[in-house]
């Protein structure tokens, strides 16, 4: 959850972690008799059963309602976007490869640009790292130009594999550094 700190959904899953752990500290404070001697004791067992109910859905609520699965995430981020002078080509599935089985191994050429180990809102023209789509949906944030990716779930067919080199909140360059390249899923 804090890997990639920063977005919406994000930020939104932090705060109902919180909102959980306050709601069964105030409940666990009245069951042992420490704190809020006017609650009910059903409004205390309530508050840790709805605790709990909080902090398992800070790991799929936030997501569910801020977008869908696959989504490049949008930086919370105001002004121009840094211009980058670092190249992106994609070596490996070559133009029209097909490719059989479950993976599809990704392999880049990244000239002019470092990939950095973590995110971070601290922006330079030459550092980042790279996402991976396929179809137009993310497949992949990675800090390495070698990749697994898993197909299984890809129809038999044509299919485009897109890769860009981004800035270390997640956002675009300006212009985009951005390479696709079309394969073909082999029919199992």
């Amino acid at each position: 959850m804090l890997a990639h700190l920063g977005n919406a959904d994000e930020s939104l899953s932090l705060v109902m972690l919180f909102a959980g752990i306050w709601m069964g500290w105030g409940g666990w404070s009245r069951l042992r008799g420490k704190g809020f001697p006017r609650m009910p004791l059903p409004a205390a067992y309530g508050l840790i059963g709805g605790a709990a109910l909080m902090v398992v859905a800070a790991a799929f609520v936030p997501r569910a309602l801020l977008g869908p699965p696959g989504a490049v995430p949008t930086p919370a981020s105001s002004g121009a976007r840094p211009a980058s002078t670092a190249t992106l080509a994609i070596a490996k599935p070559t133009p029209g490869e097909v490719v059989g089985g479950s993976q599809l191994e990704v392999l880049l050429t990244l000239s002019g640009g470092t990939i950095a180990s973590t995110a971070s809102t601290t922006l330079t023209s030459d550092t980042g790292h790279i996402h991976l789509s396929i179809d137009g949906k993310l497949a992949s944030m990675t800090y390495g130009t070698v990749q697994v990716l898993n197909i299984a779930s890809l129809s038999p067919g044509p299919h485009t594999l897109t890769a860009e080199f981004v800035a270390n909140d997640h956002g675009t360059f300006n212009p985009r550094v951005i390479q696709s390249v079309t394969f073909r899923k082999a029919a199992t």
